[in-house]
């Protein structure tokens, strides 16, 4: 009468489990780094990461969330996002996230694709719309991908 997990995924639930505290707080702490230096960038419309000042509702977020702002941060392009998605080396498009590697994913073509572009944009998502899930690698290295994607 309800959902049972195998024994593996059960398993490897609570192996998991005993690191998430850890892997979360590196990959938040991540993504205010990355979204910090995103923000000054030249081809970068916009940032969207609650942990920035700039953020509409960062003051909200610190009272709610305690400091940790968590790894998903959004930006908007200048330029085609398709060409900087292929231009990433370390970072790879994915159509899911929470992974302990940084991904990257674009909604209007995939998780918004279904929507007409007008309900896209009504919805806040342009096709310059990037979703990033940053994970727990060394954040020089995810800086210098998105670096030498964005030049």
């Amino acid at each position: 009468f309800g959902a049972m997990l195998a024994p593996l995924d059960a398993w490897l639930t609570v192996r998991g489990i005993k690191t998430l505290a850890l892997r979360m707080r590196q990959a938040s702490h991540n993504a205010l780094a990355l979204a910090g230096w995103l923000e000054g960038q030249a081809g970068v419309r916009q940032v969207l990461y609650p942990g920035l000042a700039s953020h509409p509702q960062h003051l909200l977020a610190r009272q709610l969330l305690g400091g940790g702002f968590g790894a998903m941060l959004s930006l908007e392009l200048d330029g085609d996002p398709a060409e900087f998605v292929r231009r990433l080396k370390l970072v790879r498009y994915v159509a899911s996230f929470g992974g302990v590697t940084t991904t990257i994913s674009q909604p209007a073509t995939a998780s918004h694709r279904h929507l007409s572009a007008h309900d896209r944009l009504a919805a806040g998502i342009s096709d310059g719309l990037l979703r990033v899930s940053v994970g727990i690698e060394t954040i020089d290295d995810v800086v210098a991908d998105f670096r030498q994607a964005l030049a």
